[in-house]
This record gives C-alpha cells, sequence and structure tokens, in this order.
C-alpha cells in the first residue's frame, strides 16, 4: 500500500448496546470533552500536531464505546487552508461506516433531482462536529474515497480511453490513491486566499472553493434560463472564486471584468495555476495499452457506479 495512503482505519472495537440514559450521557461528555480541547487549542495552550494527536486518541477510545465502529480520514489539505478554531483544522475528519441508512440516502429520488445526493450521504457518515459548508472541494473529495471504500470496498472498475482510441478497463485499489503534493510554503496564514498576475498585469485575488461555494453556484445556475442561454458554468465559478481584481473587490467590477477583459489565455493559466496548488487526491494513474503495450498516464474516470454499484 502507498505510504500516502488516504485512511488510518481504526481497528473494530467490541461494542456494547447502551440505555438512552447512557448513550445520552455519553454524548454530553463527549461534547465537553471537545470544547475543552477546542479552547486549548484555540488559547495557543496546545499545538496543532498535540490536539490532532490528542484527536485521534479519543476517537480511538471513544470506539471502544460507541454503538458503532469509525474512522479517522486524512484531509488532502492537513488542515493547512482553515482557521484555528475551525475543526478542520486538525487535518481530520472522524467518519463512520456505511450502512443501509446511507443506501437509502443514495436512492433518494428528490436528493438526486437536486444534485445533493452525495452531500447529503457524507453529511450522514461525517461523525466531526464540522460546519460541512466550509470544507475545501479538495477534502471532500478525500472523504467520497473513504465512504466508498468502506461502503463497497476499496477495488474500482473503471473504463478508459487509451492513445490508440480503444475503451479498456482498468482496476484500481482506492486504498492506494494518494494525496497531491502540497507547496506547504503557501498556506502559511492559515488564510483560504492567494495571488495570479495576468499577462497584463492584473492582480488578481482568490480563494479555493468549498462545498458553500459550490452550493450556491449551483443555486446561481439554476436561476439562468434556459433553451438558447450560454452556458455560464466557467464564469460562475471564477466569479466565486476571484475576491479583488488590483484591490477591487466590488462584484460589479469583477464580473465585468470576467466577462470583458479576462483573456482566454490568462483564463486557461489561472485555472491550470488553481489546479496545482488546490489540495485534493491525484486520480492520475500508469496504464498499459492492451492493443500497443505502450505504457501512458491517464485521470481515473469516476461513474455513476462508484456508490451506484448496481448500475
Amino acid at each position: 500500500m502507498s505510504d500516502k495512503t488516504i485512511l488510518n482505519p481504526i481497528p473494530n472495537q467490541p461494542h456494547k448496546v447502551s440505555t438512552p440514559a447512557e448513550a445520552e450521557a455519553s454524548v454530553q461528555n463527549a461534547e465537553a470533552e471537545i470544547k475543552r480541547r477546542m479552547a486549548a487549542f484555540t488559547s495557543g495552550e496546545v499545538s496543532p500536531e498535540s490536539f490532532a494527536e490528542q484527536h485521534k486518541s479519543a476517537i480511538v477510545e471513544g470506539n471502544k464505546k460507541s454503538s458503532y465502529p469509525t474512522m479517522i480520514v486524512d484531509l488532502p489539505s492537513k488542515g493547512l487552508l482553515y482557521a484555528e478554531n475551525n475543526p478542520l483544522s486538525v487535518g481530520t475528519v472522524e467518519m463512520k461506516f456505511m450502512t443501509a441508512k446511507e443506501e437509502d440516502i443514495l436512492t433518494t429520488e428528490s436528493y438526486i433531482k437536486k444534485g445533493v445526493v452525495l452531500d447529503k450521504l457524507f453529511q450522514s457518515l461525517i461523525v466531526s462536529k464540522i460546519n460541512y459548508d466550509t470544507m475545501l472541494i479538495g477534502d471532500r473529495d478525500a472523504v467520497m474515497i473513504s465512504a466508498r471504500i468502506y461502503g463497497y470496498g476499496e477495488i474500482y472498475e473503471s473504463k478508459i480511453t487509451t492513445p490508440s482510441g480503444e475503451t479498456q478497463t482498468v482496476t484500481i485499489d482506492l486504498n492506494d490513491i494518494p494525496h497531491k503534493e502540497l507547496d506547504e510554503s503557501i498556506y502559511s496564514e492559515r488564510d483560504n486566499k492567494f495571488q495570479f498576475t495576468t499577462s497584463a498585469g492584473n492582480k488578481i485575488e482568490f480563494k479555493l472553493l468549498t462545498n458553500g461555494d459550490q452550493k450556491e453556484i449551483q443555486n446561481n445556475l439554476k436561476k439562468v434560463k434556459r433553451g438558447d442561454s450560454r452556458d455560464t458554468q466557467l464564469t460562475s465559478r471564477l466569479f466565486q472564486m476571484i475576491q479583488s481584481i488590483d484591490g477591487n473587490d466590488d462584484p460589479r467590477f469583477i464580473k465585468a471584468f470576467i466577462e470583458n477583459d479576462f483573456r482566454a489565455m490568462d483564463s486557461r493559466k489561472f485555472r491550470e495555476y488553481v489546479n496545482d496548488i488546490q489540495p485534493g487526491i491525484d486520480m492520475s494513474i500508469d496504464v498499459v495499452d492492451e492493443g500497443t503495450g505502450d505504457s501512458f498516464r491517464t485521470n481515473i474516470a469516476i461513474g455513476l457506479d462508484f456508490f451506484w454499484t448496481n448500475i
């Protein structure tokens, strides 16, 4: 298994069934302990590394008393882009294993139609007390991989297109998918703000998208008229990311810049830069073309069967 394995699974522990009163008392004690440790962390009494280690140890102990097993999932961002008072700043989340309840979520037609089914699934699986909307998209991808592994197993078959134009099926062990390499020096301020300079010298300040940003983008796209209307997904994402242009943070100015002054070449370079610095999982793999015997690198395509395994 890769030394960059996404998950650090906690072994199953024997569980006992608690009475309602015992369960309520356990929850209250756990919440009090979380508040105590968060207060020590935010006040500077405990280092981020020590806090993270205490967090993991507490989960191991909690698993011994819990009615269901959980696991620790390492986030690609390592928590470096979250404020210190955000629980995600420890760089991990606790998740429970998928059950029949989560399968109900996956087959809920209203969630599927609204495009929120995966968010509902992940929110059901994440045990940590977090604000899901503040989680970076790249960190959510790690949650997705973990959910699949502990729901339907680590083996996934994906169809790819070879350089010779043929369709080929590859088998992937999801445990071996690594996190992207990060340049941690640009995350030193624990602030989700970055800079990009265009070929014309415009200085763009932007942020990396979160689950909440993605939700807002989707809501805005629904308001756009269909039919002959142009597809605004690209400009909508740019508008959500860009915080200011040359220090001007007026939304009307930013929108006008994106539509009238952001050259296609600069827009592409900007998106490439965002992709380079964005924490996430590395979905690229080396494959041998069965037709030619040549090796090539390609990205894993995630299909509907990633969770809907009967498709």
